[in-house]
């Protein structure tokens, strides 16, 4: 497990340096030593104020999203677990573009992540309270929700004021990291912090969850303790970087299934693997959008979920092979 995560380390500085590297405009290796010596050079500028927060953010939201994915295919019990499939990414759209749609996001800055926050909590909590039955009604309470939050947002969509405002909307659903500042790294995270903490207290109880509900309980796990946990982590960390980014799907979902072979099968061990390779995922995934050449530029959620739509897939053919 420790060879694996130093091997994910590595990664993701490569990945962390190539990110600063890449683009329309590429810059030698050397540019990233003029930060230091000479701060005023155009090279600098552009890593130092362009660059290095998107950069930044792809791997704070990476991480984001590979733990809270692992958190809740433990919880879940449910291989086909993240937070879009269930609902907590299009909550915390949804919270999103009644703030823009409203203009309270042009009231303060902290709007639209507290928007987005108490829309992935609603979210969540009214997925996990439709589906306590089993994991099957977990997802298709899920299902239910993400499709009611859609509604939501095509709502806002079809009474947008006017065209400006229908675009913005549309253009943060798409997701991307371009154009983001230090501001909205600042702001995001301390609410990912926290997030982040409560995600990885669930360890413990998720390994003894694994074994049954009932067993769970024997151990003297408290299930009413650990959903809240669960839920409070999840809406906390995944709604802010959703509100800032937009919704980015699928390394939710990719990043436990690429560890997990490696560090096993315990709940407990797939989480920090889990969050260090889904930065490096979407580190890699924003450098490739960045070099494709489009104009505008293609945005990252659609090019991550051009990516994991096939492995999806293969997912889900390879559990109908292995099921019984």
């Amino acid at each position: 497990m420790t060879r694996l995560n130093l091997s994910l380390i590595f990664l993701g500085v490569l990945a962390f340096a190539a990110s600063l590297l890449a683009g329309r405009v590429w810059l030698p290796p050397a540019a990233l030593l003029d930060m230091f010596n000479d701060p005023d050079s155009l090279a600098a500028t552009i890593i130092r104020d362009i660059r290095l927060p998107r950069t930044v953010l792809a791997l704070v939201v990476g991480a984001v999203l590979g733990l809270a994915g692992a958190v809740l295919q433990g919880f879940t019990r449910n291989p086909l677990a993240e937070p879009a499939l269930l609902g907590v990414s299009s909550g915390a759209a949804l919270g999103a573009v009644i703030a823009i749609y409203f203009g309270l996001a042009a009231l303060s800055p902290v709007t639209g992540p507290l928007m987005g926050m108490v829309g992935a909590t609603a979210a969540c909590a009214l997925t996990c309270a439709l589906g306590r039955s089993g994991t099957v009604a977990l997802v298709l309470a899920g299902a239910a929700v993400s499709s009611l939050t859609a509604a939501g947002i095509a709502l806002a969509l079809n009474f947008a004021p006017n065209p400006y405002a229908a675009y913005e909307i549309m253009s943060w659903l798409l997701g991307s990291l371009a154009d983001k500042s230090w501001s909205q790294v600042l702001l995001v995270l301390p609410f990912v912090g926290v997030g982040g903490v409560l995600l990885a207290m669930t360890g413990r109880a998720l390994d003894a969850l694994s074994l049954g509900e009932a067993q769970a309980q024997s151990l003297g796990i408290n299930l009413t303790r650990l959903a809240v946990l669960v839920v409070v982590g999840t809406a906390l960390s995944v709604g802010a970087v959703t509100s800032v980014v937009g919704a980015i799907g699928f390394i939710g979902l990719v990043a436990p299934h690429l560890v997990r072979p490696v560090v096993g099968y315990a709940p407990r061990r797939v989480l920090l693997p889990s969050a260090l390779a889904g930065a490096v995922l979407l580190l890699c995934a924003d450098i490739a959008a960045r070099l494709v050449h489009t104009n505008p530029e293609l945005r990252l959620g659609v090019f991550t979920s051009l990516l994991g739509t096939p492995f999806f897939f293969w997912l889900v053919v390879r559990i109908r092979k292995v099921a019984p």
